[in-house]
């Protein structure tokens, strides 16, 4: 009761030392294991190589049990067990140090979270894990795009640009005799007289209504962090439509129509399409000879061919 405040702080330490003493005596540390990394989420280009840092800062064995782990898609694969490589990282992947992972010729299939796990081999079995997140990128490949060969001036026009093997998806942009177009023609003044929209998530290039500016070479480049890759050049024509050209077209074409309807009228009105046949003559009455001969026989009976009918 008589110590003063100074002296109160120092017996306070003295009596948490004197507790940590008795529960906790020498040997036996809290947290047997700890792991730490250098950089938990590695980002390399495929066909590289990478290291998945994973370094025991504490730990009361030096024999510790090591374990690498593959978690993907809620599935969980053994990557480094039992003191070796397992799976399809078998000659490809490494311990580096006691616990750090190596792989080599990484590719997009390699992609997920890793899991360093560490056991002491003691009879209290301390564990420590440590996550981490590995991404593989993937250069873009030759987009596909489709171009319209011609379009008339004043109606709409869509240009399509895709790629599906880059990772992480690419970014598109459209090109115009070798000029970037913006997302927006109305952003920007050089592109006045157009009227499109640039979408670069999904390379689309849609003309509300074209221009016979519009008129070029179009290519498209898809690129994201790994790399780019471009489109061959296409063209796109934009012609003006002849309304007069049209409409006198379709003017003669009546006239020709109009032309055939007259002649056949009038070959009806002359006889043209009318029989030879005369009224009340009778099949069964041979009559005179018409200019057709012909030998009856009695198969035939009294029937007899009409140069009408052979006509």
């Amino acid at each position: 009761c008589g110590l003063s405040r100074r002296g109160k702080p120092k017996l306070l330490q003295i009596a948490l030392s004197l507790i940590l003493l008795f529960f906790f005596p020498s040997g036996c540390l809290i947290g047997a294991v700890n792991l730490k990394s250098s950089n938990r989420t590695p980002v390399v280009q495929e066909f590289e190589s990478v290291e998945l840092s994973c370094i025991i800062t504490d730990s009361q064995t030096n024999d510790p049990r090591i374990e690498w782990k593959k978690i993907q898609d809620d599935q969980t694969t053994y990557v480094f067990f039992d003191n070796k490589i397992q799976g399809d990282f078998a000659g490809r992947a490494e311990l580096l140090g006691k616990t750090s992972l190596k792989i080599w010729n990484v590719t997009r299939r390699d992609s997920a979270r890793y899991r360093c796990e560490v056991v002491a081999r003691n009879d209290h079995k301390e564990i420590d894990e440590i996550v981490i997140e590995l991404t593989v990128q993937v250069k873009p490949v030759t987009p596909v795009c489709r171009v319209p060969k011609a379009v008339p001036v004043g109606k709409s026009a869509t240009l399509h640009c895709q790629e599906g093997e880059g990772s992480p998806r690419p970014h598109y942009r459209w090109y115009r005799n070798d000029v970037p177009l913006p997302t927006d023609s109305k952003a920007n003044p050089r592109f006045r007289n157009s009227s499109f929209l640039v979408n670069s998530e999904t390379g689309t290039l849609v003309f509300s209504a074209v221009h016979k500016e519009d008129s070029g070479q179009y290519y498209c480049i898809a690129s994201n962090d790994a790399g780019s890759a471009r489109c061959d050049e296409q063209e796109m024509e934009v012609y003006d439509l002849n309304i007069g050209g049209i409409i006198g077209g379709v003017l003669v074409v009546l006239a020709v129509l109009a032309l055939i309807t007259v002649g056949i009228c009038c070959a009806y009105r002359r006889g043209y399409f009318i029989s030879n046949k005369q009224d009340g003559e009778s099949y069964k009455n041979p009559g005179k000879p018409d200019g057709f001969n012909h030998i009856r026989t009695d198969d035939e009976g009294d029937f007899r061919h009409k140069s009408s009918f052979v006509i």
